[in-house]
């Protein structure tokens, strides 16, 4: 499929996809929610791939969503064609392959929620984050309101999302917000090095990890934690990854997980 609002590239293993709105800080309109959707789609079922990096073109990561081309004809009534394309981002995020954010700029609102879900937030220590909905007259979404208080704390959360402040990197770095700081120019080459990192891994373990994370991150139930904790130990053991990891460990040569898996097909 061809793109109009994102740029992608395989590098290695890593499918990196870029934001492309340069001249609107890559301001997110529905097509571009459509194409992302579409390109981490066919990225989970390229047997190649084993990770994704997201980025954005030019100096700005998402500038939040287009206010000309969305917030204004929503405000007036006015129908606005795939609007609802980032209901299923959330679950679609959490059930993908690896996915590493790699903040170069501003991220902004949509820009700053849609990567709340992903497994590692790198930021250059040029970004800028914000959660301005506040500063809008409107509320977050793809459950931020739910991330953010995981990744920062109640009273962190509550402040940045009623304040709608804009935060340094190192800051949101203190708070937790994201998970690493770099200089821009090593930006791109760290994200990449931290996806693969996960991706080479068998992807029945990352599978059932983000599941884990997914279901039991706010969880208090200790006994239902445990027991799915075993239901996915049980099925990883009967898996042909797993017995790669084993054979190759006992052999003393590096693992073929890909070839593993396709025995599993």
């Amino acid at each position: 499929m061809k793109y109009e609002t994102i740029i992608t590239e395989t590098i290695d293993t890593v499918q990196v996809l870029k934001m492309n709105r340069p001249e609107k800080l890559n301001a997110w309109n529905p097509l571009m929610g459509r194409e992302l959707t579409d390109a981490i789609v066919q990225a989970n079922n390229d047997e190649d791939i084993t990770a994704i990096v997201i980025s954005g073109e030019g100096r700005g990561f998402c500038a939040g969503a287009d206010i000309e081309g969305f917030f204004k004809k929503k405000s007036e009534g006015k129908e606005v064609e795939n609007s609802n394309i980032m209901s299923n981002w959330v679950k679609l995020i959490r059930k993908s392959k690896p996915t590493v954010a790699a903040v170069n700029g501003a991220a902004i609102g949509v820009g700053l929620t849609k990567i709340l879900p992903m497994d590692f937030l790198l930021a250059s220590d040029e970004a800028k984050l914000s959660m301005r909905f506040s500063k809008m007259g409107l509320v977050p979404e793809l459950a931020s309101s739910h991330f953010l208080q995981t990744r920062v704390g109640f009273g962190n959360a509550s402040e940045i999302m009623l304040s709608g402040r804009t935060l340094l990197a190192k800051e949101a770095k203190e708070l937790g917000l994201i998970d690493r700081v770099t200089n821009k120019e090593n930006l791109m080459n760290e994200a990449i090095s931290y996806a693969k990192a996960m991706g080479e891994n068998p992807q029945i373990s990352i599978k059932h990890i983000k599941e884990l994370l997914s279901i039991n991150g706010s969880e208090t139930d200790i006994e239902l934690i445990q027991k799915r904790e075993q239901e996915a130990l049980q099925e990883c053991y009967t898996t042909e990854e797993h017995k790669e990891a084993i054979s190759s460990f006992i052999e003393k040569r590096e693992p073929d997980f890909k070839s593993a898996r396709l025995k599993n097909k």
